[in-house]
């Protein structure tokens, strides 16, 4: 099963904001070279992240800072500032009808789906940019 790579380079993003606070200039090209990825993807996520509430970005003169404390953001918060689309299984949007099978499906995974949803929900809920960073040091 594969997943976006927005939630882990939104966390890494953050996790770059907050651990190299006052000792660089905190931009785009700088997490760029933590992460592995084009600059241009990084800005795209501090955009998302910004229109969050999560980060403050200094236009022109460059730099990123966190717009809360690392206690008061979730795992579930930078998911949901990133993921466009929340849903965590895509599933196939035209089943044959006339099929026994077909016609049940999306209602049958629905169920189970949304609950394993609430599952994964809950649990990063739980988990706080804070403690990451306590991971990382």
């Amino acid at each position: 099963m594969k997943f976006s790579s927005r939630l882990p380079i939104a966390v890494h993003t953050l996790l770059v904001i907050e651990v190299f606070k006052g000792q660089y200039k905190i931009t785009s090209d700088f997490i760029a070279g933590s992460v592995g990825v084009n600059p241009v993807i990084i800005r795209n996520i501090l955009i998302q992240l910004k229109t969050a509430n999560l980060v403050e970005v200094a236009a022109g003169i460059g730099g990123a800072t966190l717009k809360k404390s690392p206690q008061e953001i979730t795992l579930l918060d930078i998911f949901h500032a990133v993921e466009a689309d929340e849903s965590l299984f895509h599933i196939h949007e035209h089943p044959n009808p006339d099929c026994l099978v077909g016609r049940n499906i999306n209602s049958i995974l629905y169920t189970h789906f949304d609950k394993i949803k609430k599952t994964v929900e809950q649990e990063l809920n739980s988990i706080t940019l804070q403690s990451l960073l306590e991971q990382v040091k």
